[in-house]
C-alpha cells in the first residue's frame, strides 16, 4: 500500500510544472497608477520638483525569480511638468533635455539582482538628450495580487540619481545642483 501510495504522488509530482515562467504586465499609466517624478537641487537652498506626464512601458516579473525580470519604459520627454511653464519650456531646451531633437527617453533592464526582502537592484540602460548610459535602480517590491476588476496587478517603488552632465545635458548652476533624482512608482497590469 506504501509502495502504490509513493508511486501515485511521485507521478502526480510528474505532472506538475518545475518552472514557474514569469508574467508580463503593461504599466498602468491609463488609471494613473504610476508615476515619473524628479527632483533636483535649486542652488542648494531648495529643490525643483517636477514629473513625466506621458510614459508607457511594460515589464516581466516573477517573484520567486525576480532575479530574470525585464523592465522596458519610453518616456515622451515633452511631458516635463515643473509646474512653471516658463521652466518647463526652458527645461524643453538645448540647455537641459532639447526634446526638439530628442523627444524620447527610454530605460531598458540590462540585469536584475534580488537583494531579498523584496528589494532589487534594476541595472539598465538609460538613454537621454541623445546619450545612453547605465544606471542603477533601487526598487522595493511594493505587492502583488487581484484587483476589484478581475485582474492581477504588482507594484514597485524604487529611486535613481545621476548627474545631468553625464548625459550631455549643458546646464551648470553649480555643484549642488549637477545630479537629478528620479523617483518611479509601477503599477503594472498582467496580461
Amino acid at each position: 500500500m506504501k509502495k502504490h501510495l509513493l508511486a501515485s504522488l511521485l507521478g502526480a509530482s510528474l505532472l506538475l510544472p518545475t518552472a514557474v515562467n514569469a508574467a508580463d504586465y503593461v504599466i498602468d499609466t491609463q488609471g494613473a497608477h504610476a508615476s515619473i517624478q524628479f527632483s533636483v537641487s535649486h542652488l542648494g537652498y531648495s529643490y525643483v520638483v517636477g514629473r513625466f506626464n506621458e510614459f508607457d512601458g511594460k515589464f516581466s516579473f516573477d517573484a520567486a525569480k525576480a532575479s530574470d525580470a525585464k523592465i522596458a519604459v519610453n518616456i515622451n520627454t515633452n511631458s516635463i511638468d515643473s509646474n512653471h511653464a516658463e521652466r518647463d519650456k526652458h527645461l524643453r531646451g538645448a540647455d537641459f533635455l532639447n526634446t526638439t531633437k530628442f523627444p524620447e527617453a527610454k530605460f531598458v533592464s540590462t540585469s536584475v539582482a534580488d537583494k531579498g526582502n523584496g528589494d532589487l537592484w534594476i541595472t539598465g540602460d538609460l538613454s537621454l538628450n541623445g546619450v545612453t548610459k547605465p544606471v542603477i535602480i533601487k526598487a522595493h517590491t511594493v505587492g502583488e495580487g487581484q484587483d476589484p476588476w478581475g485582474g492581477y496587478r504588482a507594484g514597485f517603488i524604487g529611486s535613481t540619481e545621476f548627474a545631468m552632465k553625464d548625459f550631455g545635458i549643458k546646464m551648470d548652476l553649480g555643484p549642488a545642483s549637477a545630479n537629478v533624482k528620479l523617483d518611479l512608482v509601477v503599477e503594472g497590469i498582467k496580461q
